[in-house]
């Protein structure tokens, strides 16, 4: 088989293009056959937002004075060109029914108070039925659940996989199961709330205290519009532990008082009230942890997850987002994702963990398959581009968890953040484009984007709970820079400006490439201390690091700067081409993304040199045949 080298150069702003020395070579494909793609890509797509049509974007508007997307707008059409995007899964976030201000009782589904209510179309995080799916999202709310089935089957014919929400840490403060199966109880109802706390209770309790609204002078439910229930009123006694862990009977404003915290046999003194793995445990398999906990009595909790997880897989769902999953003991995720395993091995299972500390413990112990790399390279990544860090320290990121660092999600864009194209991150999607090289290839850690994304949503709407520099989770709105795209349901980019169609190209070249690419399985090494030490033509912007395999190597190099050019040797140390067996001469080098050809040359002492010019926030992928 033909052997190849891979090395990708990067310069944060700007379209590619070619470097001084550049040579006219035609493209040529990986040698390499995948059967499977050696990457995974995840879509991350707010469902009640991606189908919506709607250009009102009133702020706190209603579903008819803004619209609302459907399970039914993810057509054919549609789940074939995110596919095409370089995507393998899709999480649909917000499929579970959660607390919504829309009147749906003649469904047999009781009104939602505003005043424990975020916005009015509501928050995702606040679940009020685990066994059934957002009314909102259905064209028959009756047949809610027959809908989503639908798309669950869409979608696999369409060659991706399904990822929903669980949020096991909290639940709607006014949670009812509806759609509960057969002997299935709804949490808390055998609690004893006499207690604040107790074993196989499902809540914790503030005994002889009665709930209180937060208030504030800066908030109104639903802006103040009047309802019948928005009174500054919520029956609730005795009080419960709000879901971000405070114990006042009338939470802050600030916390999370839509919600209510789930016990998992944590005492309130913080000790642990169920078995611990044994020593060891750190290296068994999901089997040897399953068999660990058949035999062992665990807190209610526990099973009324698992089930729920259970539940879903048996619809067809493959895997799941485990919302805030550090705040529940990795024992716990042991004991569910080792049962989510037994019943499917191929389950995709991923989570917010945002302390570094705990990150191996949650993979594990907890058996996780990915968790969120936000505290390092994100946030580094986002320094970098306002100025504010070097790059360097990206090398030492990855270092520091090369044990881990195929579990470590990657990302730049989603729910909970900033736009990367909005003023408040990257500033524009052509700065956004050489961070989205490095965050998609300097591990073989799956990439995510959230819908948008490809083509430069910035979230400028002021949507009414959620305002700008975020697209709204909480409110019913368009994103208007997806829209375009959507065209009228056609998706084919048909109203997309010429700028918005090169970024969703560059996307999708991008994105493709990495699920094709043998060296994103490979190793890493640093570069850049070798060429800030040996290269005085070396921009302090510029960044760059090797992957390979036997089969291919990359090269990753990236310019920093969005306003200024680098004309450079980009040098390859010696010791990295001898492990690569190459030989003094000259080597074609091919850019993978756009076809262009530039030229390695081995000098004297033995290390590379790639003479270029990149410009501001230009990215390259090259690849070497020999």
């Amino acid at each position: 088989m033909k052997k190849s080298i891979l090395i990708v150069l990067c310069a944060i702003g700007t379209q590619s293009t070619i470097a001084q020395n550049n040579i006219n070579v035609p493209m040529i494909k990986n040698t390499v056959t995948i059967n499977q793609p050696k990457k995974t890509v995840v879509y991350q797509v707010f469902t009640r937002l991606f189908g919506n049509k709607n250009t009102t974007n009133k702020p706190w508007g209603t579903i008819e004075e803004n619209g609302v997307g459907k399970f039914n707008d993810f057509t054919d059409k549609a789940l074939q060109e995110i596919k095409k995007l370089g995507v393998t899964h899709i999480w649909y976030t917000g499929v579970p029914h959660h607390d919504v201000i829309r009147d749906y009782t003649k469904y047999g589904i009781s009104n939602d108070d505003p005043d424990v209510v975020k916005g009015r179309a509501g928050s995702p995080y606040a679940v009020k039925d685990y066994y059934n799916v957002n009314p909102d999202l259905a064209v028959d709310p009756a047949k809610r659940l027959q809908e989503f089935e639908a798309l669950i089957a869409r979608t696999h014919k369409n060659g991706l996989k399904v990822i929903i929400d669980i949020v096991p840490n909290h639940i709607a403060r006014n949670y009812k199961g509806l759609s509960n199966p057969r002997g299935v109880k709804d949490f808390g109802a055998d609690d004893d709330t006499s207690v604040e706390y107790a074993r196989n209770n499902n809540f914790y309790y503030i005994p002889g205290q009665a709930f209180e609204v937060p208030t504030s002078p800066d908030y109104k439910p639903l802006n103040g519009e009047p309802n019948p229930l928005s009174d500054g009123k919520f029956s609730e006694f005795p009080a419960k532990w709000t879901g971000n862990g405070s114990r006042a009977a009338k939470p802050d404003i600030n916390d999370w008082y839509e919600t209510v915290k789930v016990n998992y046999g944590i005492r309130p003194d913080g000790s642990k009230d169920f078995p611990e793995l044994p020593a060891g445990f750190e290296n068994k398999g999901y089997k040897e942890h399953f068999d660990f906990w058949k035999d062992k009595d665990v807190p209610n909790s526990w099973k009324k997850f698992r089930d729920i997880a259970l539940y879903w897989i048996g619809k067809g769902v493959d895997g799941f987002r485990y919302d805030m999953a550090e705040m529940v003991p990795y024992e716990f995720w042991s004991y569910m994702n080792s049962a989510i395993k037994v019943k499917n091995p191929e389950a995709y299972l991923m989570a917010e963990v945002y302390n570094p500390k705990e990150y191996r413990n949650y993979i594990k112990l907890g058996k996780m398959d990915y968790l969120y790399d936000k505290v390092e390279t994100y946030d580094h990544l986002k320094a970098v581009i306002q100025g504010n860090a070097l790059p360097d320290a990206l090398s030492e990121i990855q270092e520091s968890m090369a044990d881990i660092e195929h579990h470590m999600l990657h990302f730049l864009d989603n729910h909970d953040e900033q736009r990367l194209a909005s003023p408040e991150f990257a500033g524009s999607p052509e700065k956004g484009k050489p961070l989205m090289v490095v965050s998609a290839t300097i591990s073989s850690s799956p990439t995510m984007i959230y819908f948008g994304q490809e083509v430069g949503e910035p979230g400028n709407e002021d949507a009414g709970f959620g305002k700008r520099s975020r697209t709204s989770i909480f409110d019913y709105i368009g994103v208007p820079h997806h829209q375009r795209w959507m065209n009228g349901g056609k998706f084919d980019g048909g109203q997309l400006t010429p700028k918005e169609k090169e970024l969703r190209d560059f996307y999708s070249r991008l994105l493709n490439f990495t699920l094709t690419s043998d060296a994103m399985t490979g190793k890493f090494e640093d570069i850049q201390s070798f060429n800030r030490s040996n290269n005085e033509t070396y921009d302090p912007g510029l960044y760059s690091y090797v992957r390979y395999t036997a089969k291919e190597k990359l090269i990753i190099a990236v310019n920093f700067s969005w306003t200024t050019s680098s004309t450079f040797q980009l040098k390859v140390p010696s010791v990295i081409l001898k492990k690569w067996l190459l030989k003094s001469g000259e080597y074609p080098l091919i850019d993978q993304l756009y076809g262009k050809g530039y030229l390695l040359r081995i000098d004297g002492n033995g290390d590379g040199l790639i003479k270029m010019t990149l410009k501001p926030s230009e990215s390259v992928i090259l690849k070497l045949e020999y």
